[in-house]
């Protein structure tokens, strides 16, 4: 074991919350290796199995709520509350898997068609052996909870690497489902910083699950690729809402301000821009505004979010900030002001040019940038105009669900904001710069498995055209079958010349 270490410090006081070992790539690789031959027992106790000690760990998790609560509270610096929602759901999305895996993954009958009808058909979906995840510090329970408990539940190992800002929570996590399985090492924990991460890429586990900027992403992947290790990539966003003239404005004014402050604006999934139609831009500002002067940062019961969890990001925000305003953008709350050491007040800015870096950069920090339009038309227009493409939300009533069906991304909240993430069974993920491949639902739990087909005979073939004893006669047999199938005349109506 390395004997190097470093300390994961509270944002908010700079306390050492604990010390950490910087795990090597050749540590990395013994903790694969001991996944590697847990990786056996665990598939062999199969679904039932498996749900037995998730739901074990679902409950350990539920009692001791409060203490893991407070850790995510003293890591991140959210509020306490906040901590208890995000870890709720998680709760709630292992109990979804466990009791869902076999039904969705089990073996299942497929049709075999009518040129192979003497075929039985079935799929079943395979654990791939190990995976990797690597999760971010935002939200330091629920998001990697999305690969975590979906690929165990599907068979898998994992080996996690919790973000250097979180790897208490991450020890916490470990060492719950550790001890429900009773020392097994079918999840395994190591902490460093990027050499650690692009340790666990390289390693030869059997797929690699990553939550962070897509800057980073590009690099997960670059490293990834060394061993053709196949990836999913939850690469962050620049979400819109979208706030149509017959919208229930002060709804709409609450939603866009939590899903864009709440957790200090560090939400990929939160609101960073809203487009408001034009004839109710003016109340919709009178209730954000109001609503926006309330609020208040801090590390006490009373504040309504923390500071930012990595300093670094502090920059950022101001620099957005001030080039909006410089492009001609303004401020009606906070400002460039409002960034200091640790926290960042509630900034508001209007009528920010959509090429500013506030508009088409992640600020991921609490800002709103909202601009009014002449149209949902144009609404929509500006809200994809980005090369994310991760969430959004749209508040309205005649039009507002066509309207975000016609949003470019992979999830989209009618009259409520990020409720998608709450929903099991829906699939998690974006396109574009947000990435690619999904968690939650059932196309999470595919997502760490391997389809496996199978067909068996159960009787001899009409035609036996397999084999080198076919004949022209068979040929024959075979044109004139595929004629009688397929060869009728289209239905479709005449094209227009």
């Amino acid at each position: 074991m390395n004997a190097e270490k470093f300390e994961s410090l509270n944002p908010a006081t700079g306390d050492v919350v604990a010390t950490h070992p910087v795990h090597t790539a050749e540590d990395v690789a013994e903790a694969v290796a001991r996944a590697r031959h847990a990786s056996a027992w665990w598939a062999e106790i199969g679904f039932e199995g498996r749900k037995e000690f998730l739901l074990r760990w679902r409950s350990v998790i539920t009692r001791r709520i409060e203490q893991i609560a407070d850790l995510v509270h003293r890591e991140t610096g959210k509020p306490h509350g906040d901590a208890l929602l995000e870890i709720g759901i998680a709760i709630d999305h292992i109990d979804w898997v466990a009791k869902r895996a076999s039904k969705i993954l089990g073996r299942q009958k497929v049709s075999s068609g009518l040129l192979m009808s003497n075929q039985v058909s079935t799929v079943e979906y395979r654990p791939l052996g190990v995976v990797g995840v690597i999760g971010p510090w935002n939200y330091p329970v629920f998001t990697p909870m999305g690969s975590i408990a979906y690929a165990l539940a599907a068979g898998n190992a994992v080996v996690f690497k919790p973000s250097e800002y979180t790897p208490t929570v991450g020890q916490w996590v470990v060492d719950t489902f550790t001890e429900v399985l009773e020392g097994a090492p079918v999840l395994q924990l190591v902490t460093g910083f990027g050499e650690t991460g692009h340790a666990l890429c390289t390693s030869g586990v059997d797929k690699l699950a990553f939550t962070g900027s897509a800057a980073t992403g590009r690099k997960v992947m670059a490293a990834c690729a060394e061993t053709l290790t196949p990836v999913v990539i939850e690469a962050g966003g620049k979400d819109a809402l979208i706030v149509d003239a017959d919208a229930d404005l002060a709804a709409a004014a609450d939603a866009a301000l939590w899903s864009g402050m709440s957790n200090a604006g560090q939400t990929c999934i939160g609101t960073e821009r809203v487009y408001v139609h034009e004839k109710v831009f003016e109340p919709f500002m009178e209730e954000l505004v109001q609503r926006a002067r309330e609020l208040r940062p801090g590390y006490d019961d009373g504040a309504a979010y923390g500071p930012a969890t990595m300093p670094s990001q502090l920059e950022i925000i101001r620099r957005h900030i001030e080039d909006a305003i410089a492009r001609g953008g303004r401020a009606v709350v906070g400002g460039p002001d409002a960034v200091d050491d640790r926290y960042v007040q509630p900034t508001i800015l209007t009528h920010v040019p959509e090429d500013s870096a506030a508009v088409t950069e992640e600020t991921f920090g609490p800002t709103l940038v909202v601009n009014p339009v002449a149209s949902m038309e144009e609404a929509v227009e500006r809200t994809n105009a980005t090369s994310y493409g991760l969430a959004g939300a749209v508040f309205g009533r005649k039009n507002a669900e066509r309207i975000a069906r016609d949003i470019r991304s992979g999830m989209t909240s009618v009259n409520s904001v990020i409720s998608f993430a709450a929903v099991p069974g829906l699939p998690f993920g974006g396109i574009g710069d947000s990435g690619f491949g999904r968690i939650h639902g059932p196309d999470g739990l595919r997502e760490f498995t391997y389809p496996k087909s199978v067909t068996v005979q159960r009787m001899k073939p009409p035609l036996a055209l397999t084999t080198f004893t076919r004949n022209q006669k068979t040929e024959g047999m075979f044109a004139k079958l595929l004629t009688v199938l397929y060869g009728g005349k289209s239905t479709l109506p005449p094209r227009r010349r």
